[in-house]
């Protein structure tokens, strides 16, 4: 993509560098960068971190120059790259969130997709009773659980007059907590980690019959379940209440300006061409599954029906999806350590040793320390 874009834009030369994966460093050396003062202009961040960079002042406001391709993403992926009237560069995909489920096992069980989340408990109470080593999802952990509270309308994060709020344990966090907690109380949730090889298997054996997640989960279960062609299937992801159409998210990232950048119109060129010219991202959709912040990409030919999901063309569910994604969801400005407070105490929960609910809590009275700790705002 970068040598097709300085092809077309001889007055403009992009360089490419590869980093390692975010968590795992390189959002670390992009920030040590800018405190050096030799950091590149442009960088790949997640939308949950773009926060955190704001905070820290690593990133650049390309307002002027980006303000009229509002209209042109998806309401949240633009909510995600901006700060009330700054802009931080330009959303490149979003993570809505569906039903990947076994069709196998439902046709076999006589199951039909569940609507509501009430339906898809019932589903996995009958998929473990058909055979106990049967089980309807896996444990969930940082940003695929946020999803299901981003759905819920259980935010975590917000911001009063200037401070940051945070309510990881509000009633409505814990309506979700408590939902999850039900099942793997009862044994319907399966032992084996999310992207681990046991739960590679489960997926291909049967043994794990559904996986509620983002559009990029398609890739995943391609790539890991050769021997599930055929079996899967996507529906929209069940609702708290009948009649419902309400998403999360999870995942999703942008290209961001970085502070120091020279001529920010010039990175704000490359960043809205990346996220917009049809052929490029066509070739993000073949080689990485992404899936299109911008509402003129949602009709590009890679996204098509698929032989792995029985010729459905699952990008269709997800196309209904991304226009009902909460734009009020809110990141907070820590989340690397948040995530990280948060699954030690998911993992002990789903391990059953403590609880969903506790891990919010704990999550949440470790945040606001911290924050405190670095000097934020914070609401009381």
């Amino acid at each position: 993509m970068v040598a097709a874009f300085n092809k077309s834009h001889p007055d403009i030369k992009v360089t490419y560098q590869a980093v390692q994966p975010g968590a795992k460093g390189g959002y670390q050396k992009m920030l040590n960068a800018v405190k050096a003062g030799n950091a590149p202009c442009l960088a790949q961040v997640g939308y949950e971190t773009l926060p955190s960079f704001a905070a820290q002042g690593a990133l650049e406001d390309v307002a002027e120059h980006a303000r009229e391709a509002k209209d042109e993403f998806q309401p949240a992926a633009w909510q995600a790259v901006s700060v009330g009237k700054q802009v931080y560069g330009a959303p490149v995909d979003t993570g809505p969130m569906a039903l990947f489920y076994n069709k196998k096992v439902f046709e076999e069980l006589g199951l039909k997709p569940p609507t509501t989340w009430a339906e898809y408990r019932t589903a996995a109470e009958k998929i473990h009773a058909s055979n106990p080593k049967r089980y309807i999802s896996s444990p969930y952990m940082d940003y695929d659980y946020a999803g299901f509270a981003w759905q819920a309308g259980a935010n975590w994060f917000g911001v009063e007059s200037d401070a940051w709020k945070v309510s990881m344990a509000s009633a409505e966090n814990k309506k979700v907590a408590d939902y999850w907690q039900g099942l793997a109380d009862d044994g319907l949730i399966s032992g084996a980690p999310m992207y681990d090889q046991a739960w590679y298997t489960g997926l291909g054996n049967g043994d794990i019959a559904t996986v509620v997640g983002a559009v990029w989960q398609a890739g995943v279960i391609k790539g890991g379940v050769k021997s599930g062609s055929g079996q899967w299937a996507v529906a929209p992801i069940p609702q708290w209440s009948g009649g419902e159409n309400k998403v999360g998210n999870a995942g999703g990232s942008a290209t961001a300006v970085l502070r120091g950048c020279k001529n920010n119109k010039a990175a704000w060129e490359f960043a809205h061409w990346m996220s917009t010219d049809r052929e490029a991202f066509g070739t993000l959709v073949e080689k990485a599954s992404l899936y299109p912040a911008a509402k003129s990409l949602l009709s590009l030919p890679q996204l098509k029906a698929d032989p792995y999901f029985g010729g459905q063309n699952i990008f269709k569910v997800f196309a209904g999806a991304s226009p009902n994604i909460d734009t009020h969801w809110t990141w907070g400005p820590l989340m690397t350590k948040t995530t990280a407070d948060l699954n030690d105490g998911l993992g002990k929960a789903w391990a059953g040793k403590g609880t969903i609910a506790d891990a919010l809590n704990t999550a949440e009275a470790k945040t606001l320390a911290e924050m405190k700790e670095q000097g934020l705002q914070v609401a009381p």
